[in-house]
């Protein structure tokens, strides 16, 4: 057999070889991790919102106009000392919350008075913060008092000169303040502008919204504890007229001028 047969057999006996298609991972290997990478970003963003920053969206106009329904906020969580979830341990403050503060808290109010209020329960609330532990407070005619000086608050409304705190909950306002007030007789009738003077106990503040009228805070149902209060108002993020007659208005009725603002 010639050298050309030979080679020829040769090379029919062994075909070429084919390069290995490139290796794929199982399909079951490769759906755990992806539901693996969604698990850690979803941690981290739990750890983000319960520890760092946390956002809020405003959805009554209690606070205008410093703050307007449809505004959405970012809260700093770790100034004040943020709570670890489930655990209970709260990481050391920054700083203790203090006069003119935004603040983001989880309402105190009991289930029984806010229905009575008229008011959702066990929610996270936005109002400023008014008065600090051993503070006195009082208002006159609208005034606002604190340690027996007078307080300017430009950032305040008053829109509604009848509004007043309604007769069914004046029993309940009366008896939560008595036992803090000062220099006071038995004739003594709470209202939404005059009130007071009331010494705050420790670990207690004070808040009221800036819509004064349309508020219902610590002049309804005292004070607010300390380890109520989540953190400060970091910026505004968002803003946009829920009203607006335009439709889509996330979209279309945007508050250009409000976005990346720290309200004051």
């Amino acid at each position: 057999m010639s050298r050309r047969s030979r080679s020829k057999t040769k090379n029919q006996g062994n075909p070429p070889t084919v390069a290995d298609p490139p290796r794929t991972r199982p399909p079951k290997r490769a759906l755990v991790e992806w539901v693996k990478s969604i698990a850690i970003a979803l941690l981290i963003w739990f750890v983000i919102q319960s520890m760092l920053v946390k956002s809020f969206r405003i959805n009554s106009g209690s606070m205008e106009n410093t703050l307007l329904p449809g505004e959405m906020l970012f809260v700093n969580r770790a100034v004040f000392g943020s709570r670890v979830p489930l655990i209970g341990f709260r990481f050391p403050a920054f700083r203790q919350p203090r006069h003119d503060d935004l603040v983001v808290f989880y309402s105190p109010v009991r289930v029984a008075f806010a229905a009575e209020l008229g008011i959702e329960p066990k929610v996270d609330v936005v109002k400023r913060l008014i008065g600090v532990p051993g503070d006195t407070l009082a208002m006159r005619d609208d005034s606002l008092f604190r340690n027996g000086r007078y307080v300017p608050e430009p950032y305040a409304q008053h829109r509604d000169p009848q509004s007043a705190i309604p007769s069914h909950v004046l029993g309940t306002v009366l008896q939560w303040q008595r036992p803090h007030l000062i220099g006071t007789d038995s004739a003594y009738v709470p209202g939404l502008r005059d009130w007071g003077p009331l010494v705050l106990p420790a670990r207690s503040y004070f808040v009221m919204g800036d819509n004064r009228d349309e508020s219902v805070d610590s002049r309804f149902w005292g004070f607010l504890p300390r380890e109520s209060i989540k953190g400060p108002v970091l910026f505004i993020y968002f803003s946009y007229d829920p009203s607006s007659w335009h439709p889509l208005p996330f979209l279309t009725a945007i508050r250009w001028g409000r976005l990346l603002r720290h309200p004051g």
